[in-house]
C-alpha cells in the first residue's frame, strides 16, 4: 500500500468512526438508554481497525509528512479525529445521565395502601 492509499484508508476509517459516533449520539438522545449490542460491536470493530491503521501510519517515513498534499490529508484527518473525540465525550455524558436517571426510576418508593394509612392514623389519633 502506498503512502497516499494508507492515508486515504485512514481518513475513510475516521469518517466511519465519526458516523458511528453520530449514530450512537442520536440513539442516546432519542432512546435515553445504552446502545444495542450490535452497535457496540460495530464500534469495537472500528476501533480495532483504527489500531491497525495507526500502526500502518507509524511505518510511513516522517520526511513524507512535509509534502503539502500529505499535510493537507493529515490536517483533515486530525480535524475529523477531534470531532470524534468531542462526540465521544458527549456520548459518555449522555450515557452517564441515562444511567443515573434509570437508577432513580427503579428506586421510587411505592405508595402505601389506604388501609395501612387508616391503621396508622387510628393509632396516632386519641
Amino acid at each position: 500500500m502506498t503512502q497516499s492509499e494508507t492515508l486515504q484508508a485512514h481518513q475513510q476509517l475516521c469518517d466511519d468512526l465519526h458516523q458511528c459516533a453520530l449514530e450512537e449520539n442520536r440513539f442516546l438522545r432519542l432512546h435515553q438508554r445504552s446502545p444495542e449490542a450490535d452497535q457496540l460491536e460495530r464500534k469495537r470493530t472500528l476501533l480495532a481497525r483504527l489500531d491497525e491503521s495507526l500502526g500502518a501510519l507509524r511505518t510511513l517515513p516522517a520526511a513524507s509528512a512535509r509534502d503539502p498534499q500529505t499535510q493537507a490529508q493529515l490536517e483533515r484527518t486530525r480535524a475529523r479525529i477531534l470531532q470524534i473525540l468531542q462526540l465521544d465525550q458527549e456520548n459518555e455524558q449522555l450515557l452517564l445521565r441515562c444511567s443515573l436517571t434509570a437508577g432513580r426510576a427503579t428506586t421510587t418508593p411505592v405508595a402505601p395502601s389506604a388501609a395501612l394509612l387508616q391503621k396508622i392514623y387510628a393509632r396516632c389519633t386519641p
